[in-house]
């Protein structure tokens, strides 16, 4: 199994760079088999792009505001069918992403979002104490979804390969 795991935000604007910040400490963490890690930033376009090489999952880190404790970290499953169909070239979110991949001839993959809520998004370098204490244990959350992703392609394998020994009545 293919996972892209994308860390997307901008940088110049404090907690929004979250998503570059969990891409760098997983780049410099033992590299996970089966997944891309990249710090695609603000690269929207670029990340649909990446997108059209076949991933079967993404895995995508940012800033996500939902109103809980700065530092709060979330996983979300969103559904990529009810985002935009028309990209807009003037904003550059994930429903622009998808929109983007769908004109390039792509859908996007299965997808998760580890978000972080932001206590400051405002123009400035560097993270707020409350979300930079957050980056190891997204890290490491987002290395237990890569985990995950696996396992249920081995047990999904196991089932096929023991479903073709009942069908054929042999073994393999």
């Amino acid at each position: 199994m293919r996972v892209l795991v994308a860390g997307v935000g901008n940088v110049f604007f404090g907690d929004d760079g979250f998503g570059p910040e969990v891409a760098r400490a997983l780049l410099v963490q033992e590299p996970v088999a089966g997944a891309k890690i990249e710090d695609f930033g603000i690269r929207g376009l670029h990340l649909a792009y990446e997108l059209l090489n076949g991933y079967e999952h993404a895995i995508i880190v940012d800033a996500v505001p939902r109103g809980d404790v700065p530092g709060t970290l979330y996983v979300i499953e969103p559904d990529a069918m009810v985002l935009p169909a028309t990209p807009d070239a003037h904003s550059m979110d994930l429903g622009n992403v998808f929109a983007y991949l769908r004109t390039l001839g792509g859908e996007p993959p299965p997808l998760t979002i580890v978000g972080c809520e932001p206590e400051s998004i405002e123009p400035g370098m560097g993270l707020s104490p409350a979300v930079a204490r957050s980056v190891d244990g997204a890290a490491a959350l987002v290395r237990r979804l890569i985990d995950q992703q696996h396992s249920q392609v081995r047990v999904a394998t196991q089932q096929l390969a023991a479903q073709g020994r009942q069908t054929t009545g042999g073994s393999t």
